[in-house]
């Protein structure tokens, strides 16, 4: 018996291979679509807006402060009672809270998986306590001695939203920090000398800068007739005629920026004369005005 063999007819065929087609790159570009258009929910970000999240100060500060970096999910809130916490103004609440760790940047050694600390919120606008379960969050804290999975925040205010920007400035300031060659920490300027040039207008002031661990630390301003003032800073013994000045978001630049006092101690100058005395305080504020202020919000 011989079976006939099914007849397709063309234009079905070319249908039912222009659908399969058309699923199979449906199925493709799906994973390629933006969540929203897929039915699902976008990551949410808590990050703090630009111009109310940390300056670069705030967290060099903080980091330089604390023995912990750590970013942390919040397990568990409970609020204080007023009663509790009178010191705390009626525009924020002090939480107890309960977290895990979820990512250790920086510490002087171990911790635990959970850490319990206290910290200081803003209430939302009704005035209730906003709800922060669950999510992730930066904190600058000690370990408090002889309580295993307990520390203290530097701050109050030492407790910030976590996400991909304030992350990355943080691990940029922790390996600034980490580094061999980092600045010291400035305590002061010891010696001021300005010498006049041969030609009018021209003239280097030399500035040495106390440090906290001694290392030589010098700026320098060299003026000369129809250029801009050049200046710079040399970390060294030698001062160097062709320093720089320190880049901003840097830790020269917080240091410098952050720690020289507004003008220069009487005692620094190594001369007498009242000409040589002006023209260094004229150019220390040329540099404290090139530096521009060590602008701070949380610190």
């Amino acid at each position: 018996m011989i079976v006939p063999r099914a007849v397709i007819r063309p234009q079905l065929l070319v249908r039912s291979i222009i659908t399969g087609i058309a699923g199979l790159l449906l199925a493709g570009c799906a994973t390629a679509l933006p969540a929203q258009m897929r039915g699902e929910s976008a990551p949410v970000s808590y990050e703090l807006r630009l111009g109310e999240d940390p300056t670069y100060a705030d967290l060099v500060t903080f980091a330089l402060e604390a023995d912990i970096v750590a970013i942390v999910t919040v397990e568990d809130q409970r609020t204080f009672p007023p009663e509790r916490a009178p010191d705390v103004p009626v525009s924020r609440a002090r939480l107890y809270i309960e977290s895990l760790t979820r990512n250790l940047l920086a510490a002087n050694g171990g911790i635990g998986g959970t850490l319990v600390f206290v910290t200081d919120i803003d209430r939302e606008a009704d005035g209730g306590v906003p709800d922060i379960e669950e999510r992730d969050y930066i904190i600058f804290a000690d370990q408090v001695p002889g309580r295993p999975g307990e520390v203290q925040l530097v701050s109050t205010r030492a407790f910030f939203p976590s996400g991909p920007i304030i992350e990355a400035r943080l691990r940029r300031v922790l390996r600034q920090l980490a580094a061999a060659d980092a600045t010291p920490a400035i305590t002061g300027v010891r010696d001021v000398i300005s010498i006049a040039g041969n030609l009018a207008g021209e003239s280097e002031t030399q500035m040495f800068v106390e440090t906290a661990n001694g290392a030589p630390v010098s700026l320098s301003v060299i003026r000369r007739p129809g250029q801009a003032p050049q200046w710079g800073v040399s970390l060294g013994e030698i001062v160097d005629s062709t320093a720089r000045p320190p880049e901003a978001e840097s830790l020269a630049w917080f240091r410098f920026a952050c720690s020289l006092p507004r003008e220069l101690p009487a005692g620094a100058f190594l001369q007498n004369d009242r000409e040589s005395q002006s023209r260094a305080r004229a150019d220390y504020a040329f540099v404290l005005q090139q530096l521009g202020p060590c602008t701070r919000r949380f610190t």
